[in-house]
């Protein structure tokens, strides 16, 4: 899926109109708020989605997929945060999770520490540990109202930044014609904060 994430969404829009901001909304969601589902398509997905925003026939509206996206992109971050507040000192304290990767709970917790609040910004484009931050936030007792400013802040960025980049740059032939190339690319990109990270933690 996601060498053709951009057909198999055209496909799916075209098959459920409308439907498809409900649905794309749940994943940016779920992958933002639920700490059990990193693995879920959000830089891809967005970059894909703008892409087909800027197609002639205006599938979808660009404007109403950035309210919606970036609405759940900060409400996810909230609901991960207070799950944080709530239940995280218990689970951090097992040895054992079984249904969350500890190494990268750890390893959020670890970049939290180092740069503190504009870890929710930094974090935002970083797969895996941009889900497991706000929980971190939750669990190190973030005020509330500090974590609600960055998470704004850092789901108009994200959201806009990929949505905005496949509305303008998408449509061009070049990118049209290596789509997954420039996907894999994003994933790459968005991967090496993290990869470096982990190069350095073990010299």
């Amino acid at each position: 899926m996601l060498i053709h994430l951009d057909s198999y969404l055209v496909s799916f829009v075209a098959e459920y109109g409308s439907w498809t901001y409900l649905v794309v909304t749940a994943v940016i969601f779920c992958e933002t708020g639920l700490i059990v589902t990193p693995f879920l398509p959000g830089d891809s997905l967005l970059f894909a989605l703008g892409t087909i925003a800027a197609q002639p026939t205006k599938p979808l509206n660009a404007i109403v997929l950035f309210v919606f996206l970036a609405s759940a992109a900060f409400f996810g971050n909230q609901v991960n945060y207070a799950v944080g507040r709530v239940i995280g000192p218990r689970l951090f304290a097992r040895d054992h999770l079984r249904f969350i990767n500890k190494q990268n709970l750890l390893k959020a917790h670890a970049f939290y520490e180092k740069h503190g609040g504009k870890t929710i910004v930094f974090a935002r484009f970083m797969p895996i540990i941009r889900t497991f931050v706000p929980f971190v936030a939750g669990l190190s007792a973030m005020e509330w109202y500090k974590f609600m400013l960055y998470n704004g802040v850092s789901a108009i960025l994200w959201v806009g930044s990929l949505l905005g980049f496949g509305y303008f740059f998408g449509s061009l032939p070049i990118i049209k014609d290596h789509f997954a190339l420039v996907v894999y690319g994003i994933v790459i990109v968005s991967l090496l904060p993290s990869l470096v990270g982990i190069l350095l933690s073990k010299e």
